[in-house]
């Protein structure tokens, strides 16, 4: 059972660095953004809901994203743990999860903190931006989402040190030192790798 959350500023490569940690353990990658994209496809009432408020440009709220993912950590393929990218990302929606995880009688077993400086994840987005011709990655649309995180998400990190589980990973370097960086502090902790099938 490995059960993980990945925590960093827009830029900070914490999408990529998921899904290859979550390879890594053999386990299901639970990222807030898919979840919903899933759930809006298949038509679920949750996914209507979601739909419409996605459409009217809004945030989706706290319960309804918690409601959300406690249903994609339902399934079967998380039973045996889960990466969770995106979520929770306010104090409130860690309360949600600490609910729900004390429910199934279980916790997270760490939190992996990718530490980016400001001025790199604006390049880092800056630069995907132009590479995917996205008109919409301004500087101040950059700066605002980053000025979210730095108020909304990084209390989040306080309320997990408290509990000794963060991790602070030098998101600088290759791709590939990045990943030995985060699975090296993982298995510290005593997390095994899933065996190679």
């Amino acid at each position: 059972m490995t059960r993980l959350l990945i925590v960093g500023p827009q830029g900070s490569g914490k999408g990529t660095q998921g899904v290859r940690i979550a390879e890594a353990f053999g386990i299901p990658t639970v990222s807030t953004g898919d979840v919903f994209r899933g759930a809006v496809s298949a038509g679920t009432e949750l996914g209507q809901q979601v739909k419409a408020i996605i459409e009217a440009g809004d945030l989706v709220p706290d319960e309804l994203t918690s409601a959300v993912v406690r249903d994609r950590l339902s399934q079967q393929d998380a039973a045996d743990g889960f990466l969770l990218d995106g979520y929770p990302r306010n104090v409130a929606q860690v309360m949600h999860l600490d609910e729900f995880l004390e429910g199934r009688d279980e916790e997270l077993d760490a939190v992996i903190e990718l530490d980016v400086p400001r001025d790199e994840s604006i390049a880092r987005i800056s630069l995907r931006a132009a590479e995917q011709g996205r008109s919409d990655d301004t500087e101040e649309v950059i700066a605002n989402r980053l000025a979210i995180y730095e108020r909304e998400t990084a209390p989040i990190l306080d309320v997990y040190r408290t509990r000794g589980i963060v991790d602070r990973i030098d998101g600088i370097g290759s791709l590939d030192e990045i990943t030995d960086r985060i699975i090296a502090a993982l298995e510290a902790r005593g997390l095994n790798r899933a065996a190679a099938a």
